[in-house]
Parts: structure tokens; sequence; C-alpha cells
């Protein structure tokens, strides 16, 4: 069948109609299904040829290398593989050459008589006294057939092979060819041997054969060229440049001896070692002058070949010391050997200081397991100056190696040997002014890891929390903001939680401030070595013998039997960690226990002694104890006690736990008595007061202004998260959202008149917080605030101070939470901060600022804050003032008192622990031991410690309320009270918590009153106090403030004395003056002795009274700077309770007892007389 032509113009409905018509003509009677497909093919190819009528033409791709040169071009140049065999060859037959020049050396005898090839040999030994040169033996030499063969086969594979990559290589330029040095000395070697074939005579003639030794360097550097090409790894240049001047001296040195040993046969006819010999020496610039040249032209060779070294040698080692010093700030390579021999983790960082690089060393190399490890960093940027010194030291010099290169690149990344890599730890830049923009980078660093090395753990730190799930797939990760706002949070409500953690994730054995004469800082220093560790319930010493009891049980008797703290368990089949689960939590062999101690059990020695005071007393083995004593005797204290149990008191009472019933006394004269903590708790007894419905709270606290509206709470889960991977946590809520007009505090709308803190008429004190802007991170500062299980009557009042009003996207995830209102403004402002109730106000947390962690200095990044930080303290003394900075360093600015002798002394005390290597040298410092200062690089060293307890996290998070697991307790804290001091000891209230509301106490905060150096000011109100009742008859009742100079400070008794001597003439002086004088005189006398704490105060009312605010609040604080806090984490069950103490608790989560309440209360009768009997035998002494 004929398709239509090109150029007939068909249609293409008449051409698909013509191959249907034909389609049914050729089908066959039987109607087959083949034939119908073969039809419609027919078809199919009429209609195509028809349309696309253009002839199709077969295209042929790189013609050009199927030629013959191609071919060989290919083989001999551009394959990597077949090029280096070639040029191996090549590098051989040059070596060949100079072996056998050397053996015909040595099997030459010029003494034997020299000539032609064929003709009579003659003896031309030249005499010493003879100027003339007899150049006969330079000319001829002696060589046998059979050397001569091998030369002459050497050097025609070697022309032919040279001629052929001539050709290969020809590009037009054939005189570029012929005057390449390679070539001449090629043409030089090899063609007068393939003339002696055709000419006998001329087979002894002299050929410099060992100038080969050059080409031989030459084809050395090109083969290790393509070794590298061929086998796809970048080899370092200076592995290539120290080949290349090794191979230039050796030739160097050859051909200079060489040439002398032939050159002098026509003069004392030297051997070839004393040739060599008299090279090296004088190329050594040595010159013993025992061998030396004696006819000129042997003379004008070591010219030749020492002017040749000055010029060739400094070039080749200017190139290798720039190649060095370019090393030295890349960094070079980490071994392949040594990374699959020797374990190493990598270090990703944008730009590396010093500090972060301390921090990062003294944390992980803190673990003895880690000491055999390697750090690898990888930074883009050329090593800073400090990190150069510091890795110089000999102690991180062998374990610490720096690469300059990008975790974007793969041969970086395998210069780093990543895929072999433990783990890798990538660490955003917290000084760069877009953090946004830092974590971005961190992504894609994270990112280009995992691509690389997939089995390689990743520890990743990101800055915001709305960038944390991009990098969700790493092992751990850390979000700055989320842990710094919810550290800051629970420090308005547990003091010093800051301290706390920090103290926890840092790497320390308890050493510190033991040599200090201060009590207070051995004890802190001691209780600073405590961190949280792991074991396995069966393999436990600690807690082996609590399995089948319950949690509370194993965590009191550890304390009170090794002083160990247990916090937390986790099942083997269950991934979460539960803190404090409660009495109904029966421990299991294959649980974890997470405990907090001293040091872990491996490194614990067990040691009983016999109690040698008991049996001076007399007491037998049927006494109170017998045999080797298990407790010590601050435990045996803190268990007794009577064991009745009041059972009026078993009951569930609301309560909001943060303080501690004193028992009724069963008779008189006892004292009063602490239940026992019970194997199998009952658990009905020991239930906290339901936390999910506040009714009797509404009730027992009806509000005071019948006026003011009170809003109705809900709990349940806020609705509206900022930002992805927030964690749901349940809270107090509005049960209807507040409208966003609503949440300015200092603008009235049609829903209230309200302008400032005081109008609303707030119950609890205020909490403000100062911030940049609103950031999705500012949402963990509300929620560990409006948690479900904080008490509603206790939850405070939250003022967001924002330099930069919120968006909507920020109100609407906040409008929701009670009592939480935003303002516009600065710390900078004093009418901002008296606006939004600061003087009613219990905590004011100060964040750092986005826009001010770069500066030109790097320490000077804190310096704005700082400032205002002290302003604050000086204008409202007793206000608590949380502040992040940027460099811990700066924490010893932080209420500065420039006459304090103790916070020298503090200082001094910090290079000490300092100098003894401590990873927490800052920590004596007042303002960090009290909770008042943080910064969040010292929660780095938590990223760092998950490498070998990669427990830490979560649990750091649980702490902190950043995660709510159903079972797992929370933290807060516990003011002990007059009415609590009954319970004496830490030991005994460890008691009392477990056995009453299953609470386990971790630490105690801790205040002291301290007696500072005497300062001006400090003198000034001693005085005011004392004298102000004789100064009150004469001045009218104001107390005024006298400073004095510094040496009368020293002496308050003689300067009180004349104060008084000076009022006295004062008060004879007035009465013979007018009362207008008087009047100006007490004037002027208020003015000149007007203390600066007068002034502050001054001010503030003077712009509170313009504010139209009353000044009554601001009236009543105190000045509270005399004071010292600090941190105790699990101390001695024998540390006595003190009044005003904070004490840590870990709360079990209340809802986890909600479920079988009633359960309990059912079977409360029949167990109770059971426990009873089984707890009075077990602590009757």
């Amino acid at each position: 069948m004929l398709a239509p032509s090109c150029g007939d113009k068909i249609d293409a409905g008449v051409i698909l109609s013509l191959a249907g018509v034909l389609c049914a003509l050729e089908v066959p009677n039987d109607n087959s299904v083949t034939s119908v497909k073969q039809c419609k093919a027919t078809a199919i190819n009429i209609v195509t040829s028809s349309i696309f009528c253009f002839p199709r033409v077969q295209v042929e791709f790189y013609v050009n290398e199927n030629t013959f040169k191609e071919r060989l071009k290919l083989f001999f140049i551009k394959n990597q593989r077949s090029s280096l065999r070639i040029r191996l060859f090549n590098f051989s037959l040059k070596v060949l050459t100079c072996v056998l020049y050397i053996v015909r050396v040595l099997l030459d005898h010029p003494e034997e008589g020299i000539g032609c090839w064929g003709c009579s040999k003659q003896n031309y030994s030249s005499s010493p006294s003879s100027n003339e040169i007899n150049w006969a033996p330079i000319l001829w030499v002696n060589r046998s057939l059979s050397l001569w063969g091998i030369q002459v086969t050497v050097a025609l594979i070697s022309f032919l092979e040279t001629m052929l990559l001539t050709y290969l290589s020809y590009k037009g330029n054939i005189w570029e060819q012929i005057f390449r040095i390679s070539f001449i000395l090629e043409m030089i070697n090899t063609v007068p041997f393939i003339v002696t074939i055709f000419w006998a005579p001329l087979r002894n003639l002299f050929i410099p054969v060992f100038l080969n030794c050059w080409l031989a360097k030459h084809a050395l550097e090109n083969m290790i060229n393509d070794l590298h090409r061929a086998i796809q790894r970048t080899q370092s240049a200076m592995f290539n440049q120290v080949s290349i001047l090794i191979c230039t001296l050796l030739c160097l040195v050859f051909t200079g001896a060489c040439g002398i040993q032939h050159l002098e046969r026509a003069g004392d006819n030297l051997s070839f070692f004393n040739s060599l010999y008299f090279c090296i020496v004088t190329f050594s610039t040595v010159g013993f002058g025992d061998v030396t040249p004696h006819i000129w032209p042997s003379q004008l060779l070591v010219v030749i070949m020492i002017c040749v070294a000055l010029v060739v040698l400094p070039l080749q080692f200017e190139e290798l010391v720039y190649l060095w010093m370019e090393r030295q700030k890349s960094g070079g390579n980490y071994s392949r050997h040594r990374a699959q021999t020797e374990k190493h983790v990598v270090l990703c960082v944008s730009s590396l200081k010093i500090d972060l690089l301390m921090d990062f060393l003294n944390e992980f190399y803190a673990h003895p397991r880690l000491q055999d490890y390697y750090v690898v960093i990888l930074c883009p940027t050329e090593m800073d100056l400090q990190v150069r010194r510091v890795l110089q030291i000999p102690l991180w010099s062998q374990r610490v190696i720096y690469l300059q290169g990008s975790a974007l690149k793969d041969q970086d990344l395998m210069r780093a040997k990543m895929d072999d890599a433990e783990a890798c730890f990538i660490l955003s830049s917290r000084n760069e002014v877009d953090r946004t923009a830092a974590d971005h980078q961190t992504i894609l660093r994270a990112w280009a890891v995992k691509d690389f090395a997939p089995n390689c753990p990743l520890y990743v730190q990101i800055l915001k929390p709305e960038n944390k799930f991009h990098v969700k797939f790493a092992d751990h990760v850390v979000c700055e903001e989320e842990f710094k706002y919810a550290m800051l949070a629970l420090n308005c409500i547990c003091p010093s939680t800051s301290t706390l953690i920090t103290l926890l994730v840092h790497t320390s054995r308890g050493q510190e401030g033991q040599q200090s004469p201060e009590q207070w800082q051995r004890m802190y220093g001691r209780c600073s070595g405590n961190e949280v560790y792991h074991i396995k319930l069966s393999d436990s010493k600690f807690f082996g013998e609590y399995e089948g009891k319950s949690f509370t049980y194993a965590s009191f008797h550890a304390h009170k039997k090794y002083g160990v703290c247990l916090i937390g368990a986790k099942r083997e089949d269950n991934k979460s960690i539960l803190l404090n689960p409660g009495p109904r939590y029966i421990m299991v062999g294959s649980d974890t226990c997470f405990y907090i101690n001293i040091t872990k059990e491996e490194n614990s020695a067990f040691i009983f002694k016999e109690e040698e005071k008991q049996k001076r007393q007399g007491l037998t083995s049927g006494g109170i104890i017998s045999g080797p004593s298990r407790l010590p005797v601050h435990s045996i204290i803190a268990s007794m006690g009577t064991v009745a149990m009041d059972l009026q008191n078993a009951e569930c009472h609301p309560s909001s736990g943060t303080t501690l019933t004193l028992p009724t006394e069963n008779g008189a004269g006892r004292r009063p008595s602490i239940g026992p903590v019970l194997e199998i708790a009952d658990t009905a007894a020991v239930l906290p007061c339901d936390l999910l419905s506040d009714q009797s709270e509404d009730e027992a606290n009806p509000s005071d202004d019948e006026s003011l509206p009170t809003p109705e709470y809900v709990k349940g889960y806020p609705p509206n998260s900022p930002y992805i991977g927030s964690s749901p946590t349940l809270c107090h809520l509005l049960s209807v959202k507040a409208s966003f007009c609503c949440l300015r505090l200092d603008r009235g709308c049609r829903h209230n008149s309200f302008e400032d803190a005081k109008a609303y008429g707030f119950k609890n004190k205020l909490i403000i917080v100062s911030a940049e802007m609103a950031g999705n991170g500012l949402y963990n500062f509300i929620v560990p605030l409006r948690a479900y299980y904080r008490p509603r009557k206790e939850l405070n009042p939250i003022v967001l101070l924002l330099d930069n009003p919120p968006d909507n996207h920020f109100l609407e995830a906040i409008c929701c939470f009670p009592m939480v209102y935003f303002m516009a403004g600065s710390i900078d402002n004093l009418d901002n901060l008296l606006q939004c109730g600061i003087i009613y106000a219990d905590n004011l947390v100060v964040v750092d600022k986005e826009s001010t962690m770069s500066a030109e200095e790097d320490y000077m990044a804190d310096a704005k804050t700082i400032v205002n930080v002290q302003t604050m303290f000086r204008l409202f003394p007793s206000l608590s003032i949380v502040t992040e900075l940027t460099h811990p360093s700066n924490m010893r600015f932080m209420q500065f008192r420039a006459k304090d002798c103790y916070s020298l002394a503090l200082s001094k005390l910090e290079k000490k622990e300092r100098e003894k290597g401590s990873n927490l040298a800052f920590m004596f410092r007042l303002p960090f031991a009290a909770g008042r200062v943080f910064s969040i690089s010292m929660l780095d060293t938590l990223l760092y410690q998950s490498f070998v307890k990669d427990y830490m996290i979560p649990i750091a998070r649980l702490l902190l309320g950043l995660d709510t697991t159903p079972g797992s307790g929370y933290l807060c804290a516990m003011k002990i009270t007059e009415d609590d001091l009954w319970i004496r000891t830490y030991g005994r209230l460890f008691q009392k918590l477990c056995s009453s509301s299953a609470e386990i106490p971790v630490g105690i905060y801790r205040t002291e009153l301290h007696l500072f150096s005497t300062s001006e000011s400090q003198i000034s109100i001693n005085v005011e106090c004392e004298d102000a009742k004789d100064m009150k008859d004469h001045w009218g009742g104001k107390s005024q403030r006298v400073s004095t100079s510094s040496d009368q400070s020293e002496h308050p008794l003689l300067r009180r004395k004349s104060f008084q001597w000076a009022r006295r003439l004062s008060r004879r002086g007035y009465k013979h003056t007018s009362k207008a004088d008087e009047k100006i005189n007490q004037q002027r006398q208020n003015l000149y002795h007007r203390t600066e704490r007068q002034e502050l105060s001054e001010l503030v009312k003077n712009r509170m009274k313009h504010l139209g605010l009353p000044t009554t609040g601001y009236d009543e604080m105190n000045d509270h700077q005399n004071t010292l806090s600090y941190v105790l984490i699990n101390p001695p069950p024998d540390t006595r309770l003190e009044l005003n103490d904070f004490v840590y608790l870990i709360r079990s989560d209340p809802l986890a007892n909600v479920q079988n309440a009633s359960n309990s209360l059912k079977n409360k009768s029949c167990r109770l007389f059971l426990s009873s009997e089984e707890a009075k035998n077990e602590t009757e002494l």
C-alpha cells in the first residue's frame, strides 16, 4: 500500500477515513483479533507518513573519537587508568637507563685503555703536573656488547614512545613540541644509541644517559597526578610539592655526581662513590675539602650545578612554605587510617570562638570514656589567633584537628571523614544579628551531613523554635529559645531554676570552693558536683533491693541509705522517661533508674562499718542495732518517731502544696511525728489535691472587689500554637478568648477602661518580661506559668514589655491564656516601667536583645543590658531581676558594687578555680548563685552531654515543662515557714514529703543574711536608722542620711559620736536665728545630706505623680541587698532546714492519680491496718 507523497495536501480527516476504508477491505473473513490489530497498525502508519512527511535521518555522535589518532590519544593520554600505566612504564624505563649507566661506570676501567668500538685500546693516564687535558677519556668509554644491546633497546623504545606522544599532543605548532626541555633531553639520550646501530665505531661513545633522571622526575609528577585522578581522591598539594622537592634534590645530586665522576676521568679518576660524597658535602654547605675536582671542566660543572641549585631550590622551598602556610590555615585532612583505627567526632560551626571551643572541649573530655576520642573541627572561617594558641597546647594539640571547610561540600566532609565519625555536632552562631538566617545555615549543614553520612548521629542546636521541625530527623535537637524562656519562667515561681539546671548539666567533681573559708561556698561547691546518672535496676546496688516496691519507697530509702536521689524511671518496653511516677509505680528489675548523685554507681565503693559508739554504750546483739550497721546515724534519727497514723487526716484535703501541716500531738509532751513511707503505699492517703477542679479555691477565696468581673477559667489545651513542633500542655485557659484590644495593658478599650496595672487590682504580684520582640519562643514563657498543675489562686499576671508591638499571629496564640497582657515600651524608659506596674511586680525578666548580640567587641554585646539592669537595681532594690546575658563572663558586672571587698574576694576565688581547670569557675558569683543572671551558652553543655547521656535532653525538657508525658511529674518549689521548722533536717523532710504527698525533693534554695563590706552608702543608712529619734525632734520627723568619707567609714562609732556633737552645736546656734533662716538652712541641709537612694526615690515618686499613679506601693519597697542566695542540689540528709528555704520538689502527675482514685478509696480501710503494722515493724529501733 502506497502512502501519499509529501507534496500532496491531504486533509487529516480524509486520511483517517481512507485508512478506515482500507482497513475494512483488508480484514479477512474470520475477523480475528490479530488481523484487526494489523489493520490498525497499517492505518496508523499511513496517517503518520502522511502528516510527518519529512524523511528520518539517523545521527551519530562523537564520530571524531572513532579515528585512529583519537583512539590512540584516548589510550595514551585521556583515559586515566591506561595513561597511568603508560607513565609508570615510562618512569621504569628512565630509572632503568640510570641504573644501566651506574653499571657501566662500575664496570668501566679507563686505566686498561679506551678507544672507539673495534679500535686498539690506548692508555691515556694523565700526570698531575700536566696542565693539558686529555679529552679521550671523556669522549670514549668501555661498553660491553650486552650492555650496549640493552641500552640501545631501551633507547629505541623510549624514542618511539616520545615520537608517538609528540604526535598525539600536536596542536598545530611543531616548534613548541620540539623545543620542550623533555623532548630535547629525550633526543640527546636516545638518538646517539640509534645511530650506533648503523655505525659501529660509535658504540663506545659517551652518552650522558644520567640526564634521564630528570625525565624520570617529570614522569613521576605526571604519574602522581594520574594516580589521584584514577582513584578519585584529592590528595593535598603539600604531598606533591614535597615529592617534587625531594626528586629535585636527588636529581641535582645524581647529575652532579655522574658529571664530576665522568669529567674527572681525565683528572684524578674519582670513583662514583667519591663523587657522590663530594656532591652531598657541597650541597649541604659543609665542604670538608678532602675530595675536590682537579680539572677545569669538572670545576665548571660544579659552578653550574651550584648556580642551578641556588635558583631551583629556593623556588621549590618557597612553594613548599606557601603550601605549608595554606595547609595550616585550612587544616589539612583527617587520616583515613586514623579514622578507621581511632574514634572521632566532628564539630561544625559557622565561626569558632575561644569560649565556645573551651566549653566544648572541657565538657566533652570531662567524661573518662571519651579520653581517646579525636575532635575534628570543620569551620568555614580561618582559625582565630586565640584558637590557634589554645590548639597548640599539648593537651589539645594531639586530640583536636582544625579543618577549614564547609559542611555543604562533600570534599570537605570527606576530609573530615564524616562517614566514619561517631557523632556530628552542628552548632548555630548565636551572635548573628539575623538569627533566622543562622538557623537556615544550620539546617543546610544538617541536611548536607545527613545526605553524605546517613548513619552518623546528629546533635543539632537550633535558635528559633519555628525552625526545629526542619531537623526533626536529628538524633538530638536543642532549641535555644525554648529552653531559655521556659527556664526564665520557672525562675519566677521556683527561684534559681536556671542555676539548678545549669549545675545539673555541667560535669563537676564537687571540688570547687573546698579550700574557701566560707561555709556556704564549701557546701555549695560540694553539692554542685551532683549530676544525673542512670542504671538498670537489676544491676544496681543502690536500687536493686527495692524491686517490687513502690517508686516513692525506693526513692526515700535510697536517699536515706546511700544519699542518692532517685528522680525517675523508664520501663524497658517504653521510651518515655517518667519523673516521679508516684507511689503506684512498682519497680521492676528491667527498669532504668535515673538518679542524682556526685558520681555514678559504677565508680562508687560501698563500705559498711560497725558502729563503735553504740558498742561502747553496751548495746548487745539483741538491742537496738545488731551486727554491722547498714544505716548512718542521721538516717536512724530521720526514721524515728511514732508509727501511729492519723486516720482522720488520711483524706485528701485541698491545699496548694507549698506548706507542710504540723501534725496534731496525740499526747502531752510528745513531739510531732512523721509517718513512714510504705512499700506499697496507700495511694488514697498520699494523693495530692485534685488540681483539675478548683471549686474549693473559688469558694474559699471569694473576690475582694465584687465590682471587678471575675473571668471564668477552664482547663484545656491551647487552641493555637505559634509554631510547628510545640508540645501540647494542659493549661488554665479562658472560657472565651480575650479580644486583642483587651490584651493591651496601657490602653483602655470598649470592654474595659483600665490604663495601668494598678487599675486592674491584681491579687498576686506581677511578672514582667522585657523583650525586643514577641518571638515564638516567648510562648514557652507563658505555658509553664499557666500549666494545669499550677493552683489557680497562685497564677501571677504576666506583662510583656516589648520594644516592638506583637503581630496578630502571636496575639492569637496568647489570647486564650488568663491574665496575659502586653505593652509597647522599653526598660530604658522609667515611665514605661511604672505604667506596666513594676512597683507591683515580684519578678522582672530581662531577655537579651537580638540586635545587641553582635558588637565590634564581642564582650560588649551585653553593655546596654547590664547598665539598664543596674539602673533598675538602684531604682527598685527589692525587685527580683532575672537577666539573660550573651557572654557568661559578663555576669560579674551584675549588681556591681565598686567598693565591695567581698565581690573582689569572689573574683579571686573564681580565678583560682579557673586555674585548677574547673568548668564552673563562675558559679560563686552572687548573681549566678542566686539565679539572678543566666546565659543560654551555659546550656551548650546539655547538647555535649547527650553524646554520653542520651537521656539528659528529655529530662531537662520534663523538668522545665517543655514536654508533658502522661504519668510524669513536674518541678515546683515549697517554702519553709516557721510552722515547718519542726521537721528539722532535710532527711526528715524527704520522709515527710514521700509519706504524705509522694513528692521527691531534689534540692534547697537558701537565702542568708550576709554583712558585706561597709561602703559610704551603707554607713549613711546605718547612721540614719540609729539617729532617727534624735534627728526627728529637730528636723520635724524627717530622717536624714549623711555620707562620710572612706576613712570615717572604718570607725562608725567615732563617726556617730561626731554627728551627735555636731547636732548639739547646731541646736545651740539655732536658738538665735530667725524662723526664715531656719527654714532656708533646713532646705540647704536636706539637699546637702540627701543620699543617692533618696534622690532615686524622689525621682521615681515624681514620675509616678506625673503619670497619676499612687506612690504607696513604692514606699513599701525595702532594700534587700545584704543577702546572698545559693542552690544545694541533693544535700546530705542531716542538712538543717532554715527559715525561708525553698525546697525543689518533683511532684507526681495529678492526672495519673485521678483514674484509680475511687478504687483506692474503696480498698483503703482493708489495707490501712496491715500497712501500719508493717511500717511499725520497719521503723521500730
